[in-house]
This record gives C-alpha cells, structure tokens and sequence, in this order.
C-alpha cells in the first residue's frame, strides 16, 4: 500500500531512522522538525499520515494534533504520536486531543507498520467518502463537529465479546460510566449474530477466547455485509505482540493490553466512536448528495434523470418476460394562471397538495417522476391499458373533486388534469417512444377541453 507519511520529530536522528524503515516498505516520506511545518504539510494535502513527536519545542505534539483535528480539512488525516513517555496518563492526553494512535520508543517494526498499514486502509475510505461528499455540497464544520465531539449517549452501544467474566464486567462498568449502553456476549459462536440484531457502535473483542479464535471471530465480523465496517477494539495480553499485529491486519481498527487502565480504555472508545460519526457524517452528505441529483426538491419525486433510467430498465423487463407496462404523463390543466393569480409560492401549494393526492392513489408498484414544471409521469409496471385507464380517471376525479387551498393568502383553486396513456407494444418499443406516445395523448386530452383521459395506443 503505498502512501504520503509525515515524520514530525525535532530530532534528526529519530526522523532518519522512521523515514529509513518507512522507505523500506516503499511509502514516500516527508520529514520536517517542527509542529508549524507540519500544520502546513497536512493543510496544502501533501500527507495521508502523520507520525508525530510529542517532545518538541515551541509547539507540543498534543497542541499540534489538537490543531489538525479542529480543521475540517485536516481532520481526517491519521495522527499517530510517537514518544518516549509511556505513562498512561501521556497515552490518554494524546489520544484526548484527538490522535488516533499512541506510539512509545523505541517502536518496534512489526507494531509500526501494522498501526500504518491499518490506519491508511482506513483513510482509503474516508478519502472517497469526503470525495463524494464533496462533488454537491461543502461539509458543514459546525454540525460536523457537534457531532463528531460529543459525549456517548444511550444511543452509542459497546458490545463486549469476552468469555472472562471479570473482565468483561470490568470493561462494562468502565464504558456505562462514561455514558455508554454494554452488552455482553460470552459465547464466541454467537458474536456476529448478536452484532446484525444490535447495530453497536464498537465491539471489544478478546484475543483470547477460550473456546475460540479470537482473530477468526475478528474477520468473520470484517467479512460479513452488515458488519464489515463495524469498528473493532481488540483486547490482549501486552507480550502478544505478533497477535495484535495480525489482528490490525485483519481489519481491527485499535487495540488495548492486559492489565486494562480504565482512561485508556475510554479514550481509544472515544476515538473510534469519533471515526465513526465522522465517516457516518460523510455517508450521508453522499446520500444526500445523490438524492440531490434525482429528486425534485420541492415534491420529494424523482426526477427526469432518474425517469429515464428507471423506465429504460422495465421497458428491458416488459420486453424480456412479456409483461404489460403502462405510461401516464399528466398536465395540471391552466396552471399559469395559478401563478399569475396567487404568485409563485401559491403555484408550489398546489403542486405539493398535487403530489399528495397523486401519491396516495398510486399501488405500491407504481412510480411517480416529476418530468418539470407542472408535468408529471407516471410508471406503472405490469398495468395494461384496461387498469392504467381506470388509475387515471381515478387521478384526474380525485384532482377535480376539491378546490386546493392556498397557504399564502388562505384562498382556494378548482384544479383539473389531462391525462395521456402509452402501453408497451413489445420487442422493438423503446421508453423514447412510449414517452412520445403519452405525449400525444396529452395532447389530444388538452385540444378536447382538457380535465380528460385519452389513450394514444390502438386499442
């Protein structure tokens, strides 16, 4: 996995060692020997990791990180701080301030790199969700970081996978007192069923399970659908180094060492309860972003973009199983002169109420797009020209039948439709044509008085 790392370290001869064994596994790094450089490193986009010293003049490593994760720009970028203080207490400040791991000297290569390799596999994700995120709407630092900061609630759910009943009841006691909802599950077999019905928002999974592997348990939760991006804090003894590097391998996003100190506990929690909320945030700038691209913000419909799609896709399935397929385009009859009577805002009323009545007289099957303006197409999926019909003189008696009401000015309007039908005709029928079809339909019903169902197809 290549990669940008940043070594941060006022010391030349630490730097150089780090930069020599991250070469060796071909990342390109950059070195620089004070915390300022690396602000200006990480803000101009030219890292996708930091190891940072914390020991260095003018500007702490703690301060530092603190920087990086107060920026919506940089922070999303790893920060892992490395150091020669090893008391828990310098750990759980560093991982406070919002570091994502907390290295002590001297380091040893296997520990390193796993810690990298996980940490970038991570950003990987990250990077294409803020990238998508990015292509509609700008992320909103002040809701980000509400969000992303805020204490654990009884929505935030720990499942604790551990058969040491006195520990497992130690790290409950440890999280329910920080604000947190712990189940315990005890039987290994039983994890990844538990984890689909409870949805948590962390697992502590042992290593050691008795009557388990502890590393499988953890790439059955990697590799299941539903589980795959839960976050994963593993629990071990401290000499079981070569394990916990495997299990980082494996997808474990962090892990704590026997004997458990309760702040670091709490901290690395934190921490991946933080990445989640972030990467939660970005997944829903992403949904929002597509449902900005194929729906019509004012009617909650899917647009012409998504129309064209949808309906080329059951033209392709009518065609395939010989099943019938119905087309309604539908006019909102004189609806300029709603504008021009009651504004623009009154013209939006009747289109929501419009929709409303529209929606509530469709089957479940059917789909309604707005095509633009005060036109609107419906899809009816296995609907011949009998039903369509009679679903269409529904629609346009249920249109007609009370006056829509204006918000504005508390006024009322007499609403009608024209209504035009196309039907698949089979093999060689394309969406185009059924479209053009519906039109001409549409047509007729307006020349003929308009508040009129016509059917363009032969009978």
């Amino acid at each position: 996995m290549t990669a940008r790392i940043l070594v941060v370290d006022d010391l030349p001869v630490n730097a150089r060692l780090l930069e020599a064994k991250l070469t060796a596994e071909y990342y390109q790094v950059t070195v620089v020997d004070n915390g300022h450089a690396a602000i200006e490193v990480c803000k101009a986009g030219g890292c996708d990791l930091v190891l940072l010293d914390v020991m260095m003049p003018n500007l702490s490593g703690f301060e530092v990180c603190r920087i990086l994760k107060s920026d919506a720009d940089t922070l999303h970028i790893p920060v892992v701080l490395v150091t020669a203080l090893d008391a828990a207490r310098d750990r759980v400040e560093g991982l406070e301030a919002g570091a994502d791991d907390f290295l002590t000297k001297p380091v040893s290569d296997v520990a390193l790199l796993a810690r990298v390799k996980s940490l970038l596999r991570l950003k990987l994700l990250v990077d294409e969700l803020r990238m998508r995120a990015a292509t509609a709407q700008d992320v909103q630092l002040e809701i980000l970081y509400k969000r992303v900061f805020a204490s654990p609630s009884a929505s935030d759910l720990v499942l604790i996978a551990d058969d040491r009943e006195s520990s497992a009841k130690r790290m409950r006691d440890i999280l329910m007192r920080a604000g947190y909802r712990v189940v315990i599950e005890q039987g290994a077999r039983r994890v990844v069923d538990l984890a689909i019905e409870k949805n948590p928002t962390l697992a502590i999974v042992n290593l050691d399970i008795a009557d388990y592997d502890g590393l499988r348990l953890c790439s059955e939760l990697r590799a299941h659908q539903l589980t795959r991006n839960l976050p994963l804090l593993a629990v071990s003894d401290e000499t079981n180094e070569a394990r916990l590097s495997k299990a980082l391998d494996l997808g474990v996003n962090d892990y704590v060492t026997r004997p458990i100190e309760p702040n670091e506990l709490l901290a690395r929690a934190m921490t991946q309860l933080r990445r989640e909320r972030y990467t939660d945030y970005l997944r829903e700038s992403v949904q929002t972003t597509m449902e900005l691209a194929i729906k019509d913000p004012l009617t909650g419909l899917y647009n012409r973009r998504y129309l064209q799609t949808y309906l080329a896709n059951h033209v392709k399935i009518a065609g395939e199983k010989n099943t019938p397929l119905s087309l309604l385009v539908l006019d909102i009859d004189h609806f300029k002169s709603v504008n021009d009577l009651h504004g623009h805002d009154g013209g939006d009323d009747v289109l929501v109420e419009f929709v409303e009545r529209l929606s509530d007289n469709l089957r479940r099957i059917d789909l309604a797009c707005r095509l633009g303006g005060e036109e609107f197409v419906v899809i009816m999926p296995e609907t011949d020209r009998t039903l369509a019909t009679s679903v269409a003189e529904r629609i346009r008696e249920v249109v007609a039948r009370e006056p829509f009401r204006i918000s504005s000015d508390g006024q009322t309007v007499h609403i009608t439709t024209s209504i035009g039908i196309s039907c698949f005709h089979g093999v060689g029928d394309t969406p185009e044509l059924m479209l053009k079809r519906a039109d001409l339909g549409l047509y007729k019903a307006k020349n003929s008085g308009r508040n009129r169902v016509i059917v363009a197809d032969a009978a």
